[in-house]
């Protein structure tokens, strides 16, 4: 099989990438930034928000197009508004080459098009479109419709994963993007203080390896056609807030967190918690990393590539 993955310098496109290669598959990647972790994947340089719609700097045809590339933290896009416009751009110059090509799709969405859920309704049928909590969950709805639409007007296969809080290997790029995970491990076990924004926001923190194995499954059930025109969850299933992240970080370093607690920031989902039946059934998909496991292994991890002792 031949994958095109956009973003393949970051978190979820290097885990996959290199997952699809050690299976056999030949990986290309576009990114515009330089991938930090692996020079094993193909990828060329490339501003997606800034080509010619359908035409991308790659050669030769794909069995699918998995499109993660975007900008991705919340309050970034609050600060910076216009980077949820390129968000949609992008979207939409890779639909034009899915659709002049008639390649699959697979989108990287997001559990933010839900919402500040507090009616605790998280099945994909149910997300409200009509409020979007900030500029980022408003360019993911927009990329999603824009999905919708070709898959009507042009018969795209597709398929959405709608993510959430995924964590683990390739996290800790602070130059990159700064997670809250990696984040709080690395000034835990510095010693250093931190600031938890939202002291009872309920998040659904995934492990890398549950999110890279629902994804493997998706994209075999998209280009075998089992599946299409779907949109699915792809999370742990459980809720957990962010004082029993610091907790468990905390435990498992042997420190003694400083902590200050302030409120959520603006456009931040403050509870959410996925339905993944939808997953299960369609997929087969049965995460296996509660938080309580994935926090030591990313501790392992972060002291392996020597970001903390």
């Amino acid at each position: 099989m031949r994958v095109l993955i956009t973003g393949s310098s970051g978190q979820i496109g290097t885990n996959l990438g290199l997952a699809l290669m050690a299976r056999g598959d030949d990986v290309v990647g576009i990114d515009r930034r330089e991938n930090t972790w692996t020079r094993r994947i193909n990828a060329a340089s490339c501003d997606l928000s800034k080509v010619v719609p359908g035409k991308l700097p790659v050669e030769g045809k794909f069995d699918v197009v998995v499109h993660l590339a975007a900008y991705a933290k919340v309050f970034e896009l609050v600060v910076h508004p216009e980077r949820a416009m390129e968000n949609i751009t992008m979207a939409f110059n890779v639909l034009e080459f899915c659709r002049q090509q008639s390649t699959p799709i697979i989108f990287g969405s997001s559990r933010e098009v839900y919402g500040d859920i507090h009616r605790h309704i998280t099945d994909e049928a149910q997300a409200d479109f009509v409020v979007a909590e900030s500029p980022y969950s408003a360019s993911k709805i927009s990329a999603e419709a824009l999905i919708y639409s070709y898959a009507e007007c042009y018969d795209l296969p597709h398929l959405v994963f709608r993510f959430s809080n995924v964590y683990g290997r390739f996290d800790c790029d602070g130059d990159r993007m700064e997670r809250v995970i990696p984040l709080f491990i690395k000034r835990i076990a510095e010693q250093q203080p931190i600031v938890v924004f939202g002291r009872e926001k309920v998040l659904d923190f995934t492990f890398v390896d549950d999110c890279i194995g629902g994804m493997l499954r998706g994209i075999d059930a998209l280009t075998a056609r089992r599946l299409t025109r779907n949109t699915v969850n792809l999370a742990y299933g459980q809720g957990s807030t962010l004082v029993d992240v610091v907790n468990l970080i905390a435990l498992s370093l042997g420190r003694e967190p400083n902590v200050t607690y302030e409120p959520a920031r603006p456009g931040e989902v403050t509870r959410y918690v996925a339905d993944i039946s939808k997953a299960r059934t369609l997929l087969g998909y049965d995460p296996q990393t509660p938080l309580t496991a994935g926090i030591p292994r990313s501790i392992k991890w972060q002291r392996e590539i020597g970001v903390i002792k």
